[in-house]
């Protein structure tokens, strides 16, 4: 079974995007609320308490413990829907 078919809803994600440095990664998860941090570059609320945040990533040492909490809550909050 792939780690997709263990969870009904995506959580969190990591992609390439165009227009950055080839050193970044983007890394997106989704919260029921907004996140207040300047790590954050965008963020927005595709549907009512369902937030959408992307943050650059430049090097392992920016994959921290803060990261790594707002991944887990967003697991969390895919379990929930």
């Amino acid at each position: 079974m792939s780690w997709r078919g263990l969870r009904r809803v995506s959580f969190a994600g990591i992609r390439k995007k165009k227009d950055c440095p080839e050193s970044y990664i983007v890394v997106t998860f989704g919260l029921d609320k907004r996140v207040e941090s300047p790590r954050i570059e965008a963020a927005s609320e595709p549907y009512p308490n369902r937030w959408t945040h992307h943050l650059l990533i430049s090097h392992a040492g920016e994959i921290d413990d803060e990261l790594m909490a707002w991944i887990k809550s967003a697991a969390d909050f895919s379990e929930k829907k």
